[in-house]
């Protein structure tokens, strides 16, 4: 018989009064947490303050692909300007925009996206008490620091020499190249915006915090180098509440995964096709606890997986709808037994117009249903087995088909299906999905720098038409993937 366990997903103010919401200890018992309090800041009196608002900036990231549960010590960016236009179609340097970090153009500001957030779930601000116009933002720019800029950078960690770096377990630091996109500034559309636009009214004093999700922004090129190809999600964050925690545990035994790694990740749908697309992850600690913070205000599907130091893979537990500020509970996966592997090939065809040696960011995800729901999930690939993307140079291999250039991926996913829940059911139990566990390979080729604009004709493909079943310690081939009219 399966264990019983807590609800998940009740509101935090409620635990307060219940003491963790189904007697006993609350979920997140024996870790320090402080639900995240955005700063206040004194608004300012005059003539215009009911036409406008002030806007500070902050950024954040709970990476999970971080030492010693991924490859990277420090990963270091610096930035130069943000900026916000309320028009989803404007140009750079379109006069719609407003800069929301006006200081920065001069004093750029170096950020380790690896650090140690404070207390607010902050890595860093950005710019406070910025004066905008109201209004509904529907698109944000990020601009970062060229390298020929490194020497002007105050305490650049990254040297004489680059503005942005990264440093391996090793200790070996490396320069973090950014695409020739980045110029223009990096565009985060109205979908990497949570809820579609920031809305921002007169007279508030709103925090928007920029997520980088650092472990699917790092690209590792044919050369040895590394490349940026910035993933980002924009929001606003509210004064209390949004800080989303639980503790992942075995169905089996009710304890936290011994030895092992678990990532969690926090997801959306895509208004274009309904799949959830991951927003952010970090990685459970060794008692199983987890904190994502901090959470724009909206509804999320939580999706966990992971192995234990046994190498047992367990099946991804699922939360379904759940909101900022909501405590996830107990998360149930389900111990199977070898993680199973799914092996395809990606392929890009050119115009012809495209020199050799221009880079595409190609990313290869592995999505599952929910049978109960019928939602699709992206399952979260573990750091330690799949630590960043891989960067596809635009140069023919020996293996590809002539004309073609080709990159072969292999996911490690876990060979059970989902354990799911509907958080808005508080008194329901985990179900697990059926039996056979199908994954569709999904592959995305996007133009680095440009955070998801497509490199070619179709910008995702996905294969095949049915799902593929993943066995536990075998693999299974997926059809090919074949981008066309690349640039």
């Amino acid at each position: 018989m399966r264990p019983w366990f807590p609800p998940a997903c009740v509101v935090i103010v409620l635990c307060l009064v219940s003491l963790g919401c189904a007697g006993g200890a609350p979920p997140n018992a024996g870790l320090t947490l402080s639900s995240p309090t955005v700063p206040v800041t004194t608004p300012v009196t005059d003539p215009v303050t009911s036409l406008s608002a002030t806007v500070s900036i902050v950024i954040s990231d709970p990476a999970a692909c971080k030492a010693p549960g991924g490859p990277f010590t420090h990963v270091y960016v610096t930035i130069a300007d943000v900026q916000a236009s309320t028009n989803a179609g404007a140009p750079a340097n379109d006069p719609s925009f407003v800069d929301l970090t006006p200081g920065l153009s001069n004093a750029p500001q170096q950020v380790d996206l690896m650090g140690q957030a404070n207390s607010n779930c902050f890595l860093a601000s950005l710019g406070v008490g910025q004066r905008v116009a109201a209004g509904n933002y529907q698109q944000v720019r990020i601009f970062l620091t060229p390298d020929s800029r490194a020497s002007s950078i105050s305490n650049n960690a990254c040297g004489a020499s680059y503005a942005n770096c990264l440093v391996l377990t090793d200790n070996s630091l490396h320069d973090l190249v950014l695409p020739a996109a980045t110029d223009q500034g990096i565009e985060l559309p109205a979908s990497h915006i949570i809820n579609g636009s920031v809305a921002i009214n007169a007279g508030d004093q709103p925090y928007i915090d920029l997520n980088i999700d650092v472990c699917s922004s790092i690209l590792a090129t044919a050369d040895g180098g590394y490349e940026f190809n910035p993933i980002m999600h924009a929001g606003l964050i509210p004064s209390t509440g949004s800080t989303i925690s639980g503790t992942v545990v075995s169905s089996k035994t009710g304890q936290p995964l011994s030895g092992g790694n678990v990532v969690v990740a926090l997801e959306q749908k895509d208004a274009a096709t309904g799949i959830d697309r991951i927003l952010m992850r970090t990685n459970a600690s060794s008692n199983g606890t987890f904190v994502l913070c901090p959470v724009p205000q909206g509804t999320y599907d939580l999706v966990a997986v992971g192995v234990d130091g046994a190498n047992v893979s367990y099946s991804a537990g699922v939360e379904m709808g759940i909101q900022s500020g909501q405590l996830a509970g107990k998360v149930p996966l389900v111990p199977g037994s070898q993680q199973g592997t799914l092996e395809g090939l990606i392929s890009t065809e050119g115009t012809g117009l495209t020199p050799s040696g221009v880079s595409l960011a190609v990313q290869a995800d592995a999505l599952q249903q929910v049978a109960t729901s019928g939602a699709t999930i992206t399952v979260p690939l573990l750091p330690s087995e799949a630590p960043y993307n891989e960067a596809m140079l635009t140069t023919s291999a020996s293996s590809c088909v002539p004309g073609t250039d080709c990159a072969p991926f292999a996911m490690q996913l876990p060979s059970s299906t989902p354990n799911v829940v509907a958080c808005s059911e508080q008194t329901a139990q985990f179900k697990q999905q059926g039996s056979a566990p199908g994954y569709t390979a999904e592959s995305v080729a996007a133009i680095p720098g440009t955070d998801g604009t497509a490199a070619c004709v179709a910008g995702t493909l996905q294969a095949p038409s049915r799902p593929v079943s993943v066995t536990s310690g075998e693999t299974a081939m997926t059809s090919a993937m074949n981008f066309t009219q690349c640039r």
